[in-house]
């Protein structure tokens, strides 16, 4: 079903990309397109949207007054044609893949990075500067600690991810050894 929500979603934030270039209002649609990405996720109103005995006007409703003040015009009329096309169920696909068409335009790339340990402010810089150079893009990392990697990190940035955990290598390990 992801892949159904992300083949959804594509043509409706393509849409919306062209429309936020050509007004140039990029930061706008991608706040209001992660707040309504974002209440989309909630797990309540996940489900909401996804009752069938809620009617489409009902659905669009609730959506409108979870962005109250925070939704001009265009952004209301994005609700609506969701809400009647029945696609309010994909606007967090629609934000996800809205942010990836803004980065890719920015020349910017969000890298994911999770250690064993917390990185020191001039690992990152290398890790960000090495970044750099090999996709020639500006880099934004995004670091956590997950103790249970034991030693190493695990990287993600667009489709690639390299895993150089110690917990990875011990995996990949076990694999090649049939355990």
């Amino acid at each position: 079903m992801a892949g159904d929500a992300t083949t959804i979603a594509r043509p409706y934030a393509e849409a919306v990309f062209r429309r936020a270039v050509e007004m140039d209002k990029l930061d706008l649609w991608s706040d209001m397109l992660g707040l309504l990405g974002t209440a989309a996720k909630d797990p309540a109103l996940s489900g909401l949207l996804a009752n069938p005995r809620l009617t489409a006007d009902d659905k669009r409703e609730l959506m409108l007054e979870i962005g109250g003040g925070h939704l001009n015009d265009e952004g209301q009329n994005l609700v609506k044609l969701l809400a009647g096309n029945g696609r309010l169920g994909v606007v967090s696909e629609i934000a996800d893949a809205f942010e990836r068409l803004k980065a890719e335009h920015e020349g910017t790339i969000d890298v994911y990075v999770s250690t064993a340990f917390d990185l020191k402010p001039a690992q990152e810089q290398r890790l960000s500067d090495a970044l750099k150079a090999k996709l020639g893009r500006e880099v934004r990392i995004t670091s956590e600690v997950q103790p249970d990697l034991i030693g190493g990190f695990r990287l993600r940035a667009g489709d690639m991810v390299i895993d150089g955990s110690v917990s990875g290598q011990l995996g990949q390990l076990a694999h090649d050894l049939g355990i």
